[in-house]
């Protein structure tokens, strides 16, 4: 086992991870910018260091300061969370090259599946469905239009290095394709520094459910069930909760299947994420694989009673996983509050948090970094706190948290806690009848 892990990452991940190593008698080291000194995984790591500004390139994002910082502190692993450089398969393959054990995949396994082009071809090896796409990358217009004419309008353009919505543009007939085209190529170059598109049918009615997997370096792979992820807001998760209303017992176990497919086609090792889209019929299809933790790590770990954190470190210091599937025991739903202005247009909404109270009682979990005094930085992504509930049944933890959510005292700044507790109470989603277009017509009213 490692004896001192060095956490490439800030906020309530980085917090997360110390306290699953401090339970299994690993040192951890913080890393921060001069932004984050004063963040609770700063205080809480046996070690801190210091590797630049604000800035994330200055900072969170560079290699040389990072590996400089595992150095002096003779850390033997990194564990990357989630964001930055947890997917960076050259950041994997520095580690590699200094003996230092990066928690997480190969790089060769993060290029297999970083990539969306090459993912898609593995998948179609594997036998895993995919949704109808472009004959490789998207060049130029004239292409892109005899692809899009092949697979059928409206069709979806994405950034073949992309994440997190960057990079997306919907085209619903040929009159718009090279103005989305180049908008899309715009973004993805900005916010990528690669440029390259492909495109897919674009799934109408859409789920996007997701398969928790884990594999070994002996060949082991296994599922941990579901999640669905389906609210979200241009692309960006913020509801999720397992098992989803949507599924049905033969329908997770074929998905299973399929995510174990998936891994076990590049020998995954670690902890991942297969991402489907599931169409109003049932009929899933392979979008990508996500080779981190995932911020939404949690719902899985109350529906089997797991810490994926743990498991994660195991296979890493070279432990077999047993090759169990595991399947949801209750039900349990995270909300994202995120420091954005819900009521104009989610403006991010940084500065310094006047009063802070999270919600307490059985079921009912705040992964967070932020306190009663805690700046929030603008220079980071928007989100504070993950509040997670679980009940024995879908009813039962809506019940709990709209509670919870109640209880949630955050002043000083704007957060999403009051579109959560509308989200709560509204009849669409107490009844499961949901799409990932479903906050598109969401009527958002004062509390």
């Amino acid at each position: 086992m490692f004896k001192k892990v060095l956490i490439a990452n800030r906020g309530e991940i980085a917090l997360r991870v110390i306290r699953t190593c401090k339970e299994m008698g690993i040192r951890t080291v913080a890393i921060y910018s001069t932004a984050d000194k004063e963040s609770l995984h700063v205080r809480f790591a046996d070690e801190a260091v210091c590797i630049g500004p604000p800035s994330s390139t200055d900072s969170y994002l560079n290699i040389p300061r990072i590996m400089a910082a595992v150095e002096i502190t003779n850390a033997d692993a990194v564990h990357p969370g989630y964001g930055f450089l947890s997917e960076n398969a050259g950041f994997a393959e520095v580690c590699e090259q200094y003996g230092i054990k990066f928690i997480g995949p190969s790089a060769a396994m993060i290029n297999a599946m970083g990539d969306k082009i090459t993912a898609k071809e593995t998948m179609i090896k594997a036998k895993v469905p995919v949704v109808p796409g472009s004959d490789g990358a998207v060049t130029d217009v004239k292409k892109g239009l005899v692809d899009a004419k092949r697979i059928g309008y409206p069709v979806i353009l994405k950034a073949t290095a992309g994440g997190g919505g960057k990079g997306m543009r919907i085209v619903n007939g040929p009159e718009e394709f090279a103005e989305q085209l180049e908008k899309a190529q715009i973004e993805a170059g900005a916010a990528f520094g690669n440029d390259a598109m492909y495109m897919e049918k674009f799934v109408e009615e859409p789920r996007h459910i997701e398969i928790q997997v884990i594999g070994d370096r002996y060949g082991n792979v296994a599922h941990l069930s579901e999640r669905d992820c389906s609210v979200q807001r241009r692309h960006q998760k913020l509801v999720e909760e397992s098992p989803s209303p949507f599924m049905d017992q033969k329908l997770r176990t074929k998905m299973g299947k399929a995510a174990i497919a998936a891994a076990a086609a590049i020998n995954y090792e670690g902890v991942g994420t297969v991402e489907f889209l599931v169409d109003k019929h049932r009929k899933f299809y392979f979008m990508e694989m996500n080779t981190r933790i995932q911020v939404e790590h949690t719902v899985t770990e109350e529906v089997i009673n797991r810490d994926l954190i743990k498991e994660q470190i195991k296979v890493a210091a070279g432990e077999a996983i047993s090759g169990k599937n595991y399947f949801p025991t209750c039900h349990a739903i995270e909300v994202r509050i995120n420091a954005e202005d819900p009521y104009n247009d989610f403006r991010p909404s940084p500065g310094h948090i006047t009063s802070f109270h999270s919600p307490k009682g059985h079921g009912v979990r705040v992964d967070t970094h932020a306190y009663a005094g805690y700046s929030v930085p603008p220079y980071y992504d928007s989100m504070i706190a993950k509040l997670i509930c679980k009940a024995e049944t879908r009813e039962e933890c809506i019940k709990k948290m709209s509670r919870a959510l109640d209880e949630f005292v955050i002043e000083g700044i704007k957060t999403t806690v009051p579109l959560h507790i509308q989200l709560m109470k509204d009849e669409r989603f107490k009844s499961g009848d949901v799409t990932t277009k479903f906050l598109e017509d969401f009527d958002l009213k004062p509390l």
